[in-house]
C-alpha cells in the first residue's frame, strides 16, 4: 500500500531513498516478498506517482518484475484524501483476489517477518488470516507519539486488536492517550502487515458500502484495514493467527526519523 499523502512526513514516503544503493522501503518489501515466494506484486498508489514509481521500481528490479499498479484515488468516491487502508486493498481486489500479503510501502518488516506471514497463511488452508506482531518498544519513533495496534492473543490466535493513539515513551514508561493509560515494553503490536485469504477479500465490499453509508460526507474519516478485519475475526468469519519476529521494524513517521532510519538498514 503506497497511496498515503504522507502528511506528518511532509512529503511521499513512499519515494524516498532509506537504502545504502537508494532503496525505499517498498523495494526491500518486493524484495522480502518475493523470496518468501510471492508470485506477483500490486502496488496501491495515487495516480500522480504512477510514472516516478514505474521508472523507480524498473530501475531497482529490472524490467521483469511481476508488477501491477492500481490508482486508489480511481476507485471513488473522490476526495482529496485517500479512504484508507481498507479502501486500498478493495481498490486492488480484483488484480490480487486471494490469498494475498498485504503491507505498508512504508515500513520496513524484515524477511524473517514476511516469510513467516506467507508460510502461516498457506498453512490456514484458505480460511485463516494472519498478522505479524512486533513488540510495542521496539516500533516507536522519537520524534513524536504514534498509533498502534495492540494486540490480545490466547494461544497464538488474536482475540482483540484495540487501535491505540498517542503512544510515546514518557519519564521511562510507555503511555497512550486514546485509549489512555500505561503500555508494556512487550506489549504485542501490528505494524499492518497481513496475510488474508481469499474470503477475507471478498467481504471487503460489504464492509466499505457500510462504512460509506455513514461516512460519505466527511471527508477525513477512513475505512481502516485492521478495524475491517477485526470486525470479520470478531463476528467468527475470520480466525487470525499471530506469527512474531526478533527483527526491527523499521519506519518513519516524520523526517527526524529519517537518518535513524537509514542507519538502521545499513546494519540489516
Amino acid at each position: 500500500m503506497a497511496g498515503g499523502l504522507g502528511s506528518r512526513f511532509g512529503g511521499d514516503k513512499q519515494l524516498v531513498d532509506v537504502g545504502p544503493n537508494g532503496e525505499t522501503f517498498l523495494d526491500y518489501a518486493i524484495r522480502d516478498a518475493l523470496a518468501a515466494g510471492i508470485g506477483s506484486v500490486v502496488v496501491v498508489a495515487r495516480t500522480d506517482l504512477d510514472a516516478l514509481l514505474r521508472d523507480h521500481l524498473a530501475r531497482q528490479h529490472g524490467p521483469d518484475l511481476p508488477l501491477t499498479i492500481v490508482h486508489q484515488d480511481m476507485h471513488g468516491p473522490d476526495r482529496h484524501k485517500p479512504w484508507g487502508t481498507g479502501h486500498a486493498v478493495l481498490s486492488a481486489a480484483s488484480a490480487c483476489p486471494g490469498p494475498v500479503v498485504v503491507l505498508n510501502a512504508d515500513d520496513h518488516y524484515g524477511p524473517t517477518g514476511v516469510r513467516r506471514t506467507v508460510e502461516a497463511l498457506l498453512a490456514g488452508g484458505g480460511s485463516r488470516g494472519v498478522i505479524l506482531a512486533f513488540k510495542l518498544g521496539r516500533t516507536l519513533s522519537s520524534s513524536g507519539s504514534v498509533s498502534r495496534g495492540v494486540c490480545r492473543i490466547a494461544g497464538d490466535v488474536l482475540v482483540e486488536l484495540v487501535e491505540t493513539h498517542g503512544i510515546r515513551r514518557e519519564h521511562g514508561r510507555i503511555v497512550a492517550d486514546d485509549p489512555s493509560g500505561q503500555l508494556p515494553d512487550d506489549a504485542p503490536v501490528s505494524m499492518n502487515l497481513w496475510g488474508l485469504p481469499e474470503a477475507a477479500i471478498a467481504r471487503l465490499p460489504g464492509q466499505w458500502a457500510a462504512f460509506h453509508a455513514v461516512h460519505s460526507d466527511d471527508p477525513s474519516a477512513e475505512f481502516l484495514l485492521p478495524e475491517a478485519l477485526d470486525q470479520q475475526r470478531a463476528e467468527g468469519l475470520l480466525p487470525i493467527d499471530v506469527v512474531g519476529t526478533e527483527e526491527p521494524w523499521i519506519g518513519i513517521t516524520s523526517r527526524e526519523d529519517l537518518e535513524t532510519a537509514r542507519t538502521a538498514l545499513a546494519e540489516t
